[in-house]
């Protein structure tokens, strides 16, 4: 005998509660089938068959709560062959309103029928991307040939790797633990010197705001429910290349005269495209910087990376008729966007902060 148990369902979830059973105790299934679904906190999940067999034992009815890596069902001793059956006929289309899970957690996963899901895999079709627009959230036949007609018109499929991957895995695990907010606003600039250098314009800005407002240099340690304000300031400065971002670290930028921020600036940059920064320069930021104004865009809603509390970005500098004197006048603007973490960091912490860097970089230098 080998029994199957109820895997991890992800976000640190310990237990589900079953919804309805697919299938009956002798019945032969095949690897994917769906088996069950249960209930989370979050969703109606469908669990597949791990493999092919002959269920002897079904463990739990509906409404049961099942701890993951409790047993789900026991299938017979040994795999069995996958003969490729598939339940179900490939021309239904649409699923009957009462095999849908009911409830408002229904929509959040869609569901899918063996028979569409075998399409999927005949099309060659990432069941996952494909829009449900049956009733009770399923993913219908037409929904997978939809989807088919989209990638004909697409270039394969690439893995992501080095670069673009970590930083696909960043920005998921920051997705899933920060809690963003933003506020924006607009610097007027124009009576800074012909030629002044506004990235470290920006870079000393920011180093102004953290004295003004230190609870946005800080780090947030979730798991424990610390925070620690930073005296010192260590700028990541956002660097897109061909290949993704990185963001290495400008090492305490309060204490640096212009001259030094920019070389070391250069430095930074060069090495972050020639590849040859060393990964004890690409830790340890306080607090990010985005000037994604030097390619395009004016406000944007930016990724806080954690254990920091918070990203500032500078838009695109540009002439705009503004206010000045009590006079409308055409001068030049720069936006500045401010992400923050709101589990740690206040609405009127983040407003001061971006008070004081406002302020900062509409002084006349």
């Amino acid at each position: 005998m080998r029994q199957f148990v109820l895997p991890d369902l992800g976000e640190g979830l310990e237990e589900a509660e079953i919804v309805s059973w697919y299938v009956n105790e002798g019945d032969h299934v095949v690897t994917d089938q769906p088996l069950v679904s249960v209930e989370t906190d979050k969703a109606v999940v469908e669990v597949p068959s791990p493999s092919s067999g002959r269920i002897l034992h079904l463990f739990g009815a509906k409404g049961d709560v099942v701890k993951v890596g409790a047993p789900l069902v026991e299938f017979a001793e040994g795999p069995e062959q996958d003969t490729g059956t598939i339940v179900g006929e490939l021309g239904t289309s649409e699923p009957p309103a009462a095999a849908a899970p009911s409830g408002p957690a229904a929509v959040q996963k869609a569901q899918v029928f063996p028979a569409v899901r075998a399409l999927a895999r005949k099309l060659d079709v990432d069941i996952e991307l494909v829009e449900a627009t049956g009733a009770g959230g399923f993913i219908t036949r037409a929904d997978v040939e939809r989807a088919a007609r989209t990638l004909s018109h697409t270039g394969p499929a690439e893995p992501l790797r080095g670069l673009r991957r970590a930083m696909a895995q960043r920005m998921t695990a920051a997705h899933a633990e920060i809690v963003p907010a933003s506020v924006t606003d607009d610097a007027d600039i124009d009576d800074w010197r012909k030629g002044e250098d506004a990235t470290i314009r920006l870079v000393r800005a920011i180093a102004a705001a953290c004295k003004a407002e230190p609870a946005l240099n800080a780090w947030y340690n979730a798991g424990a429910g610390e925070r620690r304000l930073i005296e010192r300031v260590d700028l990541g400065i956002a660097v897109d290349t061909g290949d993704g971002l990185i963001v290495p670290v400008l090492r305490n930028v309060a204490e640096r005269d212009a001259s030094d921020l920019r070389s070391g600036l250069d430095r930074m940059r060069a090495d972050a495209v020639a590849r040859s920064i060393p990964p004890g320069e690409l830790r340890g930021a306080t607090i990010t910087l985005s000037n994604f104004g030097m390619i395009g865009g004016r406000f944007a809603n930016l990724i806080v990376v954690p254990p920091q509390a918070a990203i500032i970005g500078a838009g695109r500098i540009a002439q705009r008729v503004v206010a000045h004197l009590g006079q409308p006048a055409v001068r030049r603007v720069l936006p500045l966007s401010l992400t923050f973490d709101h589990r740690v960091v206040t609405g009127g912490e983040a407003a001061r902060f971006l008070v004081a860097l406002k302020s900062d970089l509409e002084r006349v230098s």
